[in-house]
């Protein structure tokens, strides 16, 4: 392909319906302008003058059908049926979302939005796993689990440590609650380390916790990093299903009983024998609306 040349003193622009901050971002890294029709740019004319501006919200999103629904964030709209089996208005469900949303509340991500929620709640209707009749109810819990589970991806995960930590007078968790709601900073133990909480499964001395930053959080732990004997892992990610409806008992959060069972499902035979025991607490605790 013929690359273009620009005349002299002139300097490129690129002009979109919507650029997202790290577009932007990117943009800016490599000394090209940009704007959208949304109220983004980046402006540059180096030695001279830089402006940036972000924020504005993308007028023009796409109206195409999302393509797993099952499958990392927008699973979190079946998860949450899990949770409460109806609800009167889409709004509802959107609030619900974004309200069990750990990353959300307590971190820097986005809200879901509307327009994502109602592309998710069709493909549940039409794979007659949610009907609307007045209120929006799910109608086969045990298929919505079955299709979760067969297209179940791990987090991404971007740093992985192992510690061994004397708590002395306080247990590891109480030790890492502590130093996290310091940062205020979220700490979720993982699936594998959560069965305890809706299973009869004996939980070995290793407690894997997933943080979306470990650097700011390792500072301020006194241990050891080993892989000899280690009594805590650090898994850092920001996959927000991981955090999703994280359950608070102990003065601990513990993952989502929907994470265990998809965690125990990738397991060997006996991981998949216990995950049985927490599909049973899923059915039998799931909630009718307005509970």
């Amino acid at each position: 392909m013929k690359s273009l040349s620009f005349l002299k003193g002139y300097r490129p622009m690129i002009i979109m319906p919507f650029l997202s901050e790290l577009q932007l971002q990117e943009l800016e890294k490599e000394g090209i302008s940009g704007i959208d029709l949304c109220g983004n740019g980046v402006v540059i004319v180096p030695g001279k003058f830089s402006v940036f501006r972000s924020g504005g919200k993308n007028l023009f999103s796409s109206s195409a059908p999302i393509k797993n629904i099952y499958r990392k964030n927008s699973s979190m709209v079946g998860r949450v049926f899990l949770v409460r089996s109806a609800y009167d208005t889409v709004q509802e469900i959107c609030s619900e979302v974004n309200r069990r949303n750990i990353l959300v509340n307590r971190w820097d991500k986005r809200p879901m939005s509307l327009s994502t929620i109602s592309k998710s709640l069709k493909n549940l209707e039409e794979d007659l796993i949610v009907e609307r009749n007045g209120i929006i109810r799910l109608i086969q819990p045990d298929k919505l689990l079955e299709k979760l589970s067969a297209n179940y991806v791990p987090p991404k995960i971007k740093e992985r440590v192992r510690l061994k930590i004397s708590a002395e007078n306080a247990t590891i968790e109480e030790l890492l609650l502590k130093q996290a709601k310091g940062l205020n900073l979220p700490v979720v133990a993982a699936g594998t380390s959560s069965v305890g909480q809706f299973a009869v499964m004996q939980r070995g001395d290793l407690l894997s916790v997933y943080c979306p930053r470990l650097e700011i959080l390792l500072k301020r732990l006194s241990g050891s990093q080993s892989d000899r004997f280690p009594n805590l892992e650090l898994i850092e990610t920001e996959d927000e299903t991981v955090y999703f409806d994280a359950r608070q008992q102990d003065n601990f959060w513990w993952a989502s009983p929907v994470q265990v069972y998809l965690e125990l499902m990738t397991g060997d035979k006996r991981d998949q024998e216990t995950a049985e025991q927490v599909r049973s607490f899923l059915l039998r605790d799931l909630k009718p609306v307005g509970q």
